[in-house]
Formats: structure tokens, sequence, C-alpha cells
């Protein structure tokens, strides 16, 4: 599995821990909900930034995203 998708995975598992939707997400990130989409399918290469937004609107630090993924 790439790291993508990995990191997609990761994403959509920690949204469904605290029970939020795609739209919640995206709009607590302020991110366009089409590209949370992408990311958690692992067909986009986000920035830093977009992670660190992720990471906010989760109530988690950035490097818990990263928690898990291999290369």
């Amino acid at each position: 599995m790439t790291i993508n998708k990995q990191l997609g995975a990761r994403i959509r598992y920690l949204r469904q821990q605290k029970n939020m939707t795609i739209e919640d997400l995206a709009l607590e990130a302020d991110i366009n909900r089409n590209y949370l989409c992408d990311l958690e399918r692992g067909t986009r290469n986000p920035t830093v930034n977009v992670l660190n937004k992720i990471a906010t609107a989760l109530g988690i630090a950035l490097s818990e995203l990263f928690e898990g993924i291999k290369d």
C-alpha cells in the first residue's frame, strides 16, 4: 500500500473515531470536501499545511496522522 493510501486510510479512521462525516471534517479544516475524499482514497498528495488543518480539526497533533504508516 502506498504512503498516500496509508495516510488516507489513517485520516478516514481518525475521522470515523470522532464520529465526523467527510463534510464535517472538510468544513472544520476549511478544505474542499472533494479534495478530502481524494485524500482519503489516497489519490492526492497533500501539503503539510493541509495535513496540519486536518490534524487541528481532528483535535490531534500533526504527528498522530502518521502513526503506523510505513514506507
